[in-house]
């Protein structure tokens, strides 16, 4: 079991749990929206390709090619320490990102009585999506878990080692940080959902739990239950 929790965080169990998701992703926007894939791309996905135009890195490829390409560097760091079987490492993960899923979509069934429970009025409710969307949900998975778990939560840690706090703090105030801004990017833009405070509540509380998979349970699990999360919410019980 130890040799497993280990396997699992490791970036190169990490690159083989990802490569399928990004190639089902990739691929199938391609075959269904075409020219118009662009459409259906979910929002951390569009902003992450629109600063790589500004830098004139705008082929379809350049964004999955960098998630990738950065996970095969972190695994030629850790080369030496690389699971003898990651085959088995992956099948649990799969298992991990379906339990991890489940529970924060029984969490969300809950949340507005325990938030009326505490005294405030809140509501939630979630939009259904047809089955094609499906694709929007696992890219939203993936890049949204890269900009925010990996890049933002990752980066802010280090800065804040930097400056000398110590990891006891470091790594809270980095992960609230980084919670607040998942949150807060669901309403911003032309396509962000209006402002309101139970979605914000709510969206905090996933941020958080899905930083605390990817402290705890690595990058991958991370990615795979955001993934499933937002497919069971969105297409499987709608």
């Amino acid at each position: 079991m130890k040799s497993y929790l280990a396997a699992t965080r490791h970036p190169w169990v990490c690159f083989l749990f990802l490569l399928p998701l990004i190639a089902a992703y990739e691929g199938g926007l391609y075959r269904i929206g075409g020219d118009q894939a662009a459409r259906l791309r979910n929002g951390a996905d569009a902003w992450l390709r629109w600063v790589l135009e500004l830098f004139g890195a705008g082929h379809v490829l350049v964004a999955p090619l960098i998630v990738l390409g950065l996970l095969l560097l972190w695994s030629w760091w850790r080369w030496s320490d690389r699971p003898e079987d990651p085959l088995t490492a992956l099948f649990g993960m799969a298992f991990e990102s379906v339990l991890f899923a489940v529970v924060l979509w029984q969490f969300s069934r809950n949340f507005g009585p325990i938030i009326d429970g505490l005294g405030i009025k809140l509501q939630l409710t979630f939009q259904t999506a047809p089955a094609a969307q499906i694709l929007t949900f696992i890219g939203a998975g993936i890049y949204e878990e890269v900009l925010f778990r990996l890049g933002l939560f990752g980066g802010l840690v280090l800065l804040l080692r930097v400056v000398g706090l110590p990891g006891v703090a470091a790594l809270p105030l980095a992960a609230f940080a980084a919670a607040l801004a998942f949150a807060a990017a669901h309403h911003v833009g032309p396509y962000g959902e209006p402002m309101r405070a139970d979605y914000f509540v709510f969206r905090t509380i996933a941020g958080l739990f899905f930083t605390s998979l990817f402290v705890f349970r690595g990058f991958g699990i991370a990615v795979g239950a955001h993934a499933g999360y937002d497919i069971l919410v969105g297409v499987v019980v709608s």
